[in-house]
């Protein structure tokens, strides 16, 4: 979504639309192919313009297809997040070499007549993603030596027999 400069006003204004996905399935696609985003999002943001600094803040909402760490099966979650960022124009950054302050850290640059958000609200869902995904925390993983789903049940494999050198460990478990 592009916002002309000459449209955003010290008065806030809102706006609400779809984002398209292409983008945002292509960065995911250069990882670990971990998430896609099946349909497009909906955003929903507040901007305004404070001399040269433009503010935006608001929120996605999105369904995302992610592939379990330990079970490699598919599964759905919904992303809400927050976001909020100021941009202000390149040209009043300074120079490229200064010295960044934690302040400078929260500001992005534009530069132009238009503000393209889609890049920006890409990023806010990429970096509000979980780092490995998984279908749940009680997810029992892949069977080490078939290879099959044990949230499905047991596989058949027989009971591994417990390592001799580890024998004192076992003494002391049961013995509380």
């Amino acid at each position: 979504m592009k916002i002309p400069l000459d449209d955003i006003e010290a008065a806030p204004k809102e706006l609400t639309y779809t984002e398209e996905v292409a983008a945002l399935n292509a960065a995911l696609a250069r990882g670990a192919h971990d998430y896609r985003v099946p349909e497009g999002y909906q955003v929903d943001v507040a901007y305004h313009r404070a001399g040269l600094e433009v503010f935006f803040e608001g929120a996605i909402h999105a369904t995302v297809v992610g592939t379990c760490a330990r079970c490699l099966e598919e599964y759905r979650f919904p992303l809400d997040q927050q976001f909020r960022f100021v941009l202000m124009p390149r040209t009043a950054g300074g120079p490229e070499s200064a010295r960044l302050t934690a302040e400078d850290m929260a500001l992005s640059t534009y530069e132009g007549d238009e503000i393209d958000l889609t890049p920006l609200v890409d990023e806010q869902a990429i970096l509000a993603l979980p780092t490995r995904p998984l279908c749940g925390e009680a997810c029992l993983g892949l069977c080490p030596r078939c290879g099959a789903n044990l949230n499905a049940g047991p596989c058949g494999c027989p009971a591994r027999e417990p390592d001799p050198r580890l024998g004192v460990l076992h003494t002391l478990v049961r013995g509380k």
